[in-house]
């Protein structure tokens, strides 16, 4: 059992897995930002944010601590002068990782470990979320304001779309009700043609009749 074993061994020995992680602090302080695995980078973070904190207070014993981790003038120059500065008042929390998926050949798991005060990366702020209220004679349906653009021009699409339908069906219904009107009037005109053509045929009879009449009444009339 691993009881009071702190850390991974990362398949190394105890001085080469501390001269890894010197290594690794070297060139994080140099650099801002290196490529690594997921294991060696949480690793690192648990060994150079210790290092860190002590370099916030420049003294000489705290450089001759800092130098005992590093094993390097260089980056504690750095460290104490440039890094320290931009720390300021952060409470811990100095890296941060990023993971950036498989290698090649290995598909060793890589990550990203950089110093948050010199990154570009700004993490999305999340939204907060309007606090819903229970009143009366309020309806949960979105309001027109809160819809998106695109959704504005399909609700225009769709408006006009329905205008152009309804002129279409207006036109066509006039179309329709022209059409039978001229239907009616000609009916109408069929129908009064063959009513005056029976006044005229009952006319000519009654005519014909007088003409019989009065020519019978005149044979008669020679005749006596």
């Amino acid at each position: 059992m691993r009881h009071l074993v702190k850390g991974k061994k990362l398949g190394r020995n105890s001085s080469h897995r501390a001269a890894t992680m010197k290594a690794l602090s070297c060139s994080l302080i140099k650099n801002k930002s290196i490529q690594t695995t997921v294991a060696k980078a949480k690793e690192l973070r648990t060994y150079i944010e210790p290092v860190i904190t002590k370099a916030k207070e420049d003294t000489t014993h705290n450089r001759r601590q800092v130098f005992s981790s590093l094993q390097d003038k260089h980056s504690v120059s750095i460290l104490f002068d440039e890094i320290a500065p931009e720390v300021g008042d952060r409470p811990g929390g100095y890296t941060r990782v990023l993971k950036l998926g498989f290698r090649l050949g290995d598909s060793a798991e890589m990550a990203l470990i950089e110093l948050v005060d010199f990154s570009d990366y700004q993490p999305e702020k999340k939204s907060a979320k309007k606090k819903r209220t229970r009143r009366a004679g309020r309806s949960n349906k979105p309001d027109a304001s809160d819809s998106t653009p695109v959704e504005k021009n399909k609700d225009e699409e769709v408006e006009a779309k329905t205008k152009s339908a309804g002129e279409e069906k207006n036109v066509e219904a006039e179309a329709e009700k022209a059409a039978e009107t001229k239907a009616e009037s000609s009916t109408t005109e069929d129908v009064k043609v063959p009513k005056e053509k029976k006044e005229a045929t009952t006319e000519d009879k009654r005519e014909a009749e007088d003409a019989e009449t009065d020519a019978s009444e005149e044979k008669e009339e020679k005749s006596k």
